[in-house]
């Protein structure tokens, strides 16, 4: 008989203590010094987890870093951009653009910045994908600066005076946007500007100008769908500005002036620079560039330069005063 030894039980193993999935991420953040070298290295991973993985995305959302208008030379995360948030704000403010220094000087940012809201810079190119998926935060709403609908809470008193502004400045606004035809789908009185003259918005659900930009920049881009996404640009200029008042009063005394068609069209060029857009016509610009140089240095113009730029504001209104004055510069 053979003898069969029987087999050899194997050694009961200790179980192993089960760590949380996030447990890692948790003790990273602890180290700023690591947390930093982590996040240099796989911040576009983390954005692209947001916009694909929605079952982890409010956990991802804890590891998201951005400069803003409070945070200096650091990176603030959405938790500690809420705990500086004041009483009076309910939203959760952002910016995307092309860099830091392009977005902190936007004219986009000055009301929030009056109001001591907090901005988000949002500068990275996967910003604009994963903030389409990231709609909120802890009960906040991301909103965008630079598109429609953006609302601060007002006084009865400051929604009365606002109102009357918008009623002053209709005819203006109307008249705008019959000189720049298709180029803006409205002109409107702002509310999110308080020293430039005037900025140009994008639809809520439309691209922003940052993502028109990137958008261009695809090689296998779909023109069909840049046609109905980027086309819709509003017009929003502040009432409170020397620039619209003078406009205002300018047009209000004759429609037909060929100076304000010109620097209607000028203040929208202008405009599509700060907001964030390229010049579809940079020659036309730099020609009315080049005109307002020569007014500055009182330059007569030649006939031919004069017939080239006929579309361009003249260089005096009244140049019969202009030839007095350099008259008695010479006695």
């Amino acid at each position: 008989l053979t003898c069969i030894s029987p087999r050899p039980r194997p050694c009961p193993r200790s179980p192993r203590p089960r760590s949380h999935p996030h447990a890692g991420g948790e003790q990273i953040q602890e180290n700023t010094e690591d947390f930093n070298k982590f996040y240099e290295q796989f911040s576009k991973n983390v954005k692209l987890g947001i916009h694909e993985d929605s079952a982890n995305r409010a956990k991802l959302a804890e590891l998201l870093r951005y400069h803003s208008t409070k945070s200096g030379e650091e990176m603030t995360s959405l938790k500690d951009y809420i705990s500086r948030m004041p009483e009076s704000q309910k939203d959760i403010y952002y910016i995307t653009g092309e860099s830091k220094k392009a977005v902190e000087s936007s004219p986009f940012i000055e009301r929030c910045k009056k109001r001591n809201y907090e901005v988000l810079f949002m500068t990275d190119p996967i910003d604009e994908y994963a903030v389409q998926q990231l709609k909120e935060y802890d009960g906040k709403k991301l909103v965008s600066v630079t598109k429609e609908g953006l609302k601060f809470e007002e006084t009865e008193e400051e929604k009365k005076a606002f109102e009357e502004l918008k009623a002053e400045f209709e005819p203006l606004c109307t008249l705008m946007k019959e000189i720049l035809g298709d180029k803006v789908e409205k002109a409107v009185v702002s509310e999110r500007v308080t020293e430039s003259p005037c900025c140009l918005v994008t639809g809520e659900y439309g691209w922003s100008a940052n993502m028109e930009r990137i958008m261009r920049a695809q090689a296998l881009r779909d023109n069909s769908m840049s046609s109905y996404m980027s086309s819709k640009k509003t017009m929003e200029i502040n009432p409170k500005h020397s620039i619209m008042k003078e406009l205002k009063a300018k047009a209000a005394a004759d429609k037909g002036d060929k100076t304000v068609k010109d620097l209607v069209h000028l203040l929208f060029e202008t405009s599509l620079l700060t907001s964030g857009f390229s010049l579809d016509e940079p020659g036309t610009f730099a020609g009315r560039i080049h005109r307002m140089i020569k007014l500055g240095l009182s330059i007569e113009e030649d006939d031919e330069e004069g017939e080239a730029l006929e579309d361009l504001p003249p260089l005096d209104e009244d140049g019969d005063g202009a030839e007095g004055s350099k008259m008695e510069e010479v006695d």
